[in-house]
């Protein structure tokens, strides 16, 4: 009995260490989300200069406290010859509401995420990206968790970025370690292609899982949170803190280069 609960105690101190560290450092309790910035940070190539067709993802802090935790992320796209992006995000009170979390929000897309600076982690464009287009409007329309939502362990923001993902294998998204919720997954799915369609991932709930593939690398989930190493792009992934190493090659189709 003392060697599981010193077992137990261990466990509970790799998981939050990272969190408490980041919680400790952001100062992000003392934020007020309606003066927090939104300023945009110039990671999307200009619609009007750029003709052919985009599509991007990009992850940032969630507000406040959760962002010691995790990421909310989203997808961007813009079809060929249109002005301006449309971005596909959920959003959490709307289903505690009874409405629909899916939301479209048509502007620039990379905008900070109140007072969080996004992050691209994947990018398509010209013809790949116009092919992949109605495949992920079609997959947001169809995401069965529209009405559900659940900070932890899913389905959340990041379910259904993984979600959509999951249909678009040209993308061959890798999402953070901290986007917990990408890794859930209902009783009738638990094994199954990973998020980025390069492997396979075994995940009971997004509480407890496996994940083996070319692009994420082998991660282990234990509560939501994620353990792993990535020998393409010599990252270590931990809980809270995210990859430790070079920045990851976020252009879809880079594994076969």
């Amino acid at each position: 009995m003392v060697r599981g609960i010193l077992a137990l105690g261990l466990l509970l101190i790799l998981l939050l260490a990272g969190p408490l560290t980041m919680l400790a450092s952001s100062g992000a309790a003392g934020s007020d989300w309606r003066s927090a910035s939104r300023e945009i940070m110039g990671l999307a190539p200009d619609p009007v200069e750029t003709p052919g067709a985009v599509v991007q993802v990009y992850a940032a802090r969630a507000y406040g406290w959760r962002g010691a935790f995790g990421v909310h992320s989203w997808i961007a796209v813009k079809p060929a010859g249109a002005d301006d992006y449309r971005s596909y995000h959920v959003l959490g009170w709307r289903a505690r509401h009874g409405g629909n979390s899916v939301v479209t929000r048509t502007g620039p897309p990379d905008r900070e995420w109140y007072g969080n600076p996004p992050q691209l982690i994947a990018h398509l464009e010209g013809p790949e990206a116009e092919a992949a287009i109605p495949l992920i409007e079609e997959r947001v329309d169809a995401y069965p968790h529209a009405r559900t939502y659940h900070v932890w362990p899913g389905p959340n923001s990041n379910t259904f970025t993984a979600w959509v993902a999951r249909g678009i294998p040209a993308l061959e998204l890798d999402l953070p370690p901290t986007a917990i919720g990408k890794d859930y997954r209902p009783a009738t799915g638990i094994v199954g292609q990973s998020v980025s369609g390069t492997g396979v991932q075994v995940s009971l709930f997004g509480l407890l899982g496996v994940t083996a593939a070319l692009r994420e690398g082998l991660e282990i989930n234990i509560a939501g949170m994620t353990f792993g190493v990535d020998p393409d792009d010599m990252n270590l992934k931990l809980p809270g803190i995210g990859r430790i190493g070079p920045p990851p090659d976020r252009r879809a189709g880079a594994l076969s280069e």
